[in-house]
């Protein structure tokens, strides 16, 4: 449960950055990586305590994960459909809109079916759900293949020299002894 939630906070962190420079309103881009990152801690909550020994923390998580979930959910669609990346808006928005859609069903029924104490009906539920979570997030795929990400970590340094460098400048500065 922990990968899932470090991989969503990855998603979260790259469409972030992905959408900085074409939003107009920044808030409603800050809001889905913050919404996001909430989701993420709840997943986290999720899979660090279970229900058996810690149920009270283990439903915190629950309703942080569905609900910043669902929230996220709503945001990236709206966002996607907004700032229409290479004319591919719609073709990804409106899968987006009833997936969220579908989500939102499953979250309002899960804690009706918590609230009557059927437990079988809404672990079914919350499954359908996390399904429902996992196929939003694999419609990022096709808004992600246009861009590629790179990480450089270098440290400054005025006269950087690799040691192949270094070594040919050494034997021009050297005089032929024979």
């Amino acid at each position: 449960m922990n990968m899932a939630a470090f991989l969503a906070l990855v998603v979260a962190v790259l469409r972030f950055i992905q959408l900085k420079p074409k939003v107009l309103n920044p808030w409603l881009n800050i809001s889905g990586l913050v919404a996001l990152c909430l989701a993420s801690f709840g997943m986290t909550l999720l899979g660090n305590f279970q229900l058996t020994k810690d149920e009270e923390i283990h439903n915190v998580g629950t309703s942080l994960t569905f609900g910043f979930g669902t929230l996220t959910c709503w945001i990236q669609a709206a966002l996607t459909l907004k700032v229409n990346i290479k004319n591919e808006g719609r073709k990804v928005g409106i899968p987006r809109v009833i997936l969220s859609a579908s989500i939102t069903l499953c979250v309002v029924l899960y804690f009706i079916l918590m609230a009557q104490d059927i437990h079988m009906y809404a672990a079914r539920v919350q499954w359908g759900l996390v399904m429902c979570f996992l196929s939003y997030f694999g419609t990022f795929a096709v808004e992600f293949r246009h861009y590629r990400y790179e990480i450089v970590c270098s440290e400054y340094q005025e006269n950087f020299l690799s040691f192949s460098e270094s070594l040919s400048e050494a034997s021009e500065y050297q005089t032929d002894q024979v």
